[in-house]
């Protein structure tokens, strides 16, 4: 098994990016717009289609708003891999702002590159559509 890591940093409070990944049918609008296109929920999760045309199917595991972590597999694609289970976490910063993490598991080992590729392109949609949310925030101050 292959372990993929990502961290997205922020000047947007921990609660403030919390109730975005939280919010399991919005992230083509919310957290990872331009990445994602459409997100519908499901029973059990979430059904999300990707820019790139990849639609899958994605069971919530857990979600506990205590430790704001978020945690899914994905079922589906032409060729998807035999097992993936991510996880996203959201932690302060001491100097402000929230750090995020955003783990993925996958296997065969083979699958982690374009995994991780993709992963990558989604901390970037993530990363502009938080910064946006900060400055929404400060602008509310």
């Amino acid at each position: 098994m292959t372990s993929i890591a990502i961290e997205v940093t922020t000047d947007a409070s921990p609660s403030a990016v919390w109730d975005a990944i939280r919010d399991i049918g919005a992230l083509h609008t919310r957290l990872v717009p331009g990445f994602v296109v459409a997100t519908e929920v499901v029973p059990g999760g979430r059904r999300v289609t990707f820019a790139n045309g990849l639609v899958v199917t994605e069971p919530i595991v857990s979600m506990n708003d205590d430790l704001r972590r978020l945690v899914w597999t994905a079922q589906g694609g032409p060729r998807g891999p035999a097992h993936y289970n991510g996880a996203v976490q959201v932690f302060p910063r001491e100097i402000g702002g929230s750090r995020v993490v955003w783990m993925a598991d996958v296997l065969p080992h083979e699958a982690a590159e374009p995994i991780g590729a993709m992963m990558k392109e989604g901390a970037a949609a993530m990363t502009t559509a938080l910064a946006g949310l900060a400055t929404e925030t400060a602008q509310r101050r």
